[in-house]
């Protein structure tokens, strides 16, 4: 069996050939050969196929196309070997040999195809193998290299001696690249480095030598047979860092540019690698000594044969690994029924192929996946993952097939561990990784969490989204912290989304838990437990749409956001019998923020706000009825309606007069100014209680009483300023001649009505009524400034005069050039009370007035007498006196102006 780049080739012993894919899947069987196949060689591109045969005969198939060569050479052959690059050859050269001891090469010319023994005479040749330029070949004797492009054989490695039989341990040949060989007979590895010969001072001396030698740079000895050998890439760990003896190239220099060479010039020396052997140990050593004959039968007797074993041997000669072979009837097998055969990477994943009789094994070198499996086994789950997780940070795929590595299958293993170990903290925090999207497998580890009374320990990591699990499952984690954590209840209800699961159920549940709670009803709950509830309650009733049945929660609860919660979702009406409840509870807002430091008036309240901006749907007498008991809240929303609009409180303008006088005072007097709606008497009852003497001054004055409203100023307040403003707004002259008779007799009230006396009163009726003698304190002043006054409106009504006159005069003028301009009429002009043209007649009359409107003097005087006479006298032939004389007796007989102004007067008054 061989294994190209593409294809594999099989050669069975009935002479059959089958072409499989890398993957075992068979491409194309052929029947070249009546006898076992023993050696099989593909070109590079796996083209051409040949194989060689105990019937004597090469054959050479195409893969792809019916071309084949048969080449019959009369003896049983051993060993076939293409030219590397056969199919693109132009000579397509094949080498071969058998038992008949010669190697042939077989060339293609132009009369077809010619054979050139390359050597003979040695016994059977074995083996052969071709790598660029260089040919190698075993027989009984040694290995030889041949250089086809010189002709010349390079060198002969000899046997080793003592060496068992060549038929019955075979020897194989590896070209592990261009210029290395590798050896393997029976008991012995060398490895062979082809390097160029170096250049003589003299020509004539290397005239006759091949341009290349060859090396032995290692032999190793070992305790076993060797049925193939191929070498294993290492890496650079110590143990084998220092295996290569592998020299360098440096010599290759000497090679002449024209030649096609073997041997690669490389500027770095190859990477290290080591021997991958397939170990074969023999059942009966007499046939390492070459003793078989036996006179006794028993021991005459086959053997059963040992298992083989693969085996890696560094380049020290250090046995690294050794793995036995699951081989069927290995008992049978010899030295010779094994072929070892490597698979390049450059094709595929590097592996090996191991050949048999009965089977086909598949090697691949042990990586990180066989390690993950090995610490499986080991129950050592965690540096398993480990392990996973550092390949999967690199880059690494977890494969796929058989060779797939399943995270998840291992984590499950590893939960399964802990979970029976009882570490369930440390098994909850691996489910993440484990289950990732998998909603059932999700599921199926909380409900055995569940199960064993552990739920705890998996909550945290429940996920709510990507993936999102069945609503029995939040459910089920929503009823533990019920009853054990209330306060991770109230947090998760706020965290998770609401989808994930039933909310009215969770709402009956906390619900019914909530009604067992003592104090439950209490509109001042000191329960935690109670207030955690609510808490949920009114959470679960917004989330469900019900913000009316989570209002009386966030109001026992005294939540910031009620009012917010009120007018988002228009839940006027659902408040209209907790009135009390919400100003109390804005209150106790607004006092929390005056302690902190801020600036708040009752006036703010945002309870008192919301009912005055929504009586209808907050009617305002039953917002009255709930706020009797506190009559502070009922004045400061009576006094926000009233601000809104008077009318409003017109039902209860009484109440809000006491209330005012009782909790605010200093706005009772606007008050009484604004409204009309209060009763009188009832009102000055309230300010007399209260002696309150402005607000009596300014009821007694709104019912007439101005004396008794006179007296009390005067009496109570004894302020003159006052007094007479309160006559100046009473416009009664009697009022006046009360205060001046109240006045005589008191020095300070003479003063102050001098020094505010105004156009209401004749100074010196109030200086006629000073009695002599009577001792004024500033009266001097206020006669001066009496005298001042009446000096400066007298400055000023002669300023205003003289104003009024100028702008008299300028529009007097103005009016004079607007009339006696003149204007421009036409022909077409018409009449604005007939429409008809002015000129309807030659000589009739129009008259023209200094408003500037032109009419018929017919269409202004009705009688036709006139109309003749008018006509007549202006048709005739008038001088300057005549025409002034016609203007006067028309001015006489029509003196009622311009029609058209007073229609247009009489129109504007209608």
């Amino acid at each position: 069996m061989l294994i190209a780049d593409r294809p594999q080739a099989l050669g069975t012993h009935g002479g059959m050939l089958h072409i499989l894919s890398l993957t075992g899947e068979l491409i194309k069987s052929f029947q070249p050969h009546s006898a076992s196949v023993t050696d099989i060689s593909v070109d590079l591109t796996g083209e051409w196929v040949a194989t060689a045969s105990l019937d004597g005969q090469v054959v050479l198939h195409s893969v792809s196309s019916p071309e084949s060569h048969t080449f019959d050479m009369k003896r049983s052959l051993r060993t076939v070997a293409l030219e590397p690059n056969f199919a693109k050859s132009s000579t397509r050269s094949l080498v071969c040999g058998g038992m008949a001891g010669s190697l042939v090469l077989h060339e293609k010319g132009w009369l077809g195809y010619k054979e050139t023994v390359l050597h003979t005479g040695e016994g059977p040749v074995w083996q052969v193998r071709w790598r660029g330029r260089l040919i190698a070949w075993a027989n009984d004797l040694g290995v030889k290299i041949y250089d086809t492009v010189s002709q010349t054989r390079i060198t002969y490695i000899d046997r080793p001696p003592d060496s068992p039989r060549a038929d019955l341990f075979k020897c194989t040949l590896h070209w592990q690249d261009d210029s290395t060989l590798l050896i393997a007979w029976a008991d012995q590895i060398k490895v062979a480095r082809i390097r160029a010969r170096p250049r003589t001072p003299t020509v004539s001396a290397s005239a006759n030598l091949p341009p290349y030698l060859a090396d032995i740079t290692a032999v190793f000895q070992l305790d076993c047979m060797v049925a193939g050998i191929v070498p294993h890439p290492l890496g650079n760990s110590p143990s084998t860092a220092g295996a290569g003896v592998l020299p360098t190239q440096s010599d290759a220099a000497s090679v002449a540019s024209g030649a096609s060479s073997a041997v690669h010039k490389t500027g770095a020396p190859p990477s290290l690698t080591a021997f991958l052997i397939l170990a074969y140990t023999p059942p009966d050593m007499s046939l390492l000594t070459g003793n078989e004959a036996i006179a006794d039968r028993a021991e005459q007797a086959r053997k059963a044969a040992e298992r083989p074993e693969l085996r890696i041997v560094s380049r020290g000669g250090e046995e690294l690994a050794a793995d036995a072979l699951g081989i069927s009837g290995f008992e049978r097998w010899s030295c010779n029924d094994y072929v070892l055969i490597e698979v390049d990477a450059s094709v595929a994943e590097r592996y090996y192929v191991v050949l048999s009789p009965r089977d086909i094994v598949v090697v691949r070198p042990r990586d990180w996946r066989d390690h993950v499996a090995w610490l499986v086994e080991r129950q050592r789950y965690e540096e398993a993952l480990e392990e996973i997780e550092r390949q999967a940070a690199m880059g690494v795929t977890a494969g796929q097939g058989q060779d797939a590595v399943d995270a998840v299958h291992v984590g499950q293993r590893y939960i399964e561990h802990l979970v029976s170990q009882g570490d369930w903290v440390k098994a909850a925090r691996l489910c993440p990784k484990v289950c990732g999207q998998d909603p059932k497998r999700w599921e199926d580890w909380i409900f055995l969490f569940a199960q064993k009374h552990q739920l705890q320990a998996i909550i945290p990591y429940v996920p709510t989204e990507s993936p999102t699990l069945g609503h029995l499952v939040y459910e089920m984690i929503l009823a533990y912290f019920l009853a054990h954590d209330r306060h991770a209840l109230l947090r998760m209800i706020k965290s998770w989304p609401k989808n994930i699961y039933d909310v009215p159920a969770v709402i009956v549940a906390v619900q019914a838990e909530l009604d067992r709670a003592p104090s439950s009803s209490s509109m001042k709950t000191t329960a935690p437990a109670t207030v955690l509830l609510m808490e949920c309650l009114a959470e679960l009733y917004t989330m469900n749409h019900q913000p009316g049945k989570a209002l009386p929660y966030f109001l026992r609860l005294r939540r910031p956001n009620v009012f917010d919660l009120i007018r988002e979702n228009n839940l006027f009406t659902a408040v209209q019998d907790q009135a009390l409840l919400l100003v109390e509870f804005d209150h106790e807002l607004m006092e929390k923020r005056r302690r902190d430091g801020e600036d708040v008036r009752p006036e703010d309240s945002r309870a008192i706000a919301l009912l005055v901006d929504h009586i209808h749907s907050i009617p305002i007498g039953r917002v009255v009825q709930q706020l009797q008991g506190r009559p502070d809240y009922l004045y400061l929303y009576l006094d926000a309606l009233f601000h809104k609009d008077p009318h409003l409180t017109s039902d209860f303008a009484d109440m809000q007069v006491r209330l005012c006088a009782e909790h605010a005072p200093d706005r009772l007097m606007n008050f009484l100014r604004s409204s009309n709606y209060y009763s009188l008497e009832e009102a000055y009852n309230v300010c007399n209680e209260r002696d309150m003497v402005p607000e009596m001054v300014f009821l007694l004055g709104r019912m007439g009483n101005n004396k008794q409203a006179l007296t009390l100023i005067i009496e109570r307040l004894g302020d003159v300023n006052r007094a007479i403003d309160f006559a100046r707004e009473q416009h009664d002259d009697d009022l006046w001649e009360d205060l001046l008779k109240y006045s005589e007799t008191r020095p300070l009230f003479i003063r102050g009505l001098l020094e505010n006396v105004g156009a209401e009163i004749n100074p010196i009726r109030l200086i006629r009524r000073i009695k002599n003698g009577l001792e004024i304190p500033g009266l001097r002043g206020a006669l001066i400034k009496i005298l001042h006054d009446f000096n400066l409106q007298v400055s000023l009504l002669e300023g205003c005069q003289t104003i009024l006159d100028g702008d008299c005069a300028e529009l007097a003028q103005t009016l004079y050039r607007n009339q006696t301009n003149g204007f421009f009429l036409n022909p077409q002009t018409h009449c604005p009370i007939c429409s008809q043209s002015l000129q309807q007649r030659p000589h009739s009359l129009t008259l023209l007035y200094l408003c500037r409107h032109v009419v018929h003097a017919s269409c202004v005087a009705p009688d036709e007498a006139l109309h003749e006479w008018i006509n007549h006298s202006a048709g005739g032939t008038q001088g300057v006196g005549g025409t002034i004389a016609l203007a006067a007796m028309v001015r006489a007989r029509i003196n009622t102006g311009c029609p058209v102004c007073k229609r247009k007067g009489e129109g504007r008054q209608s």
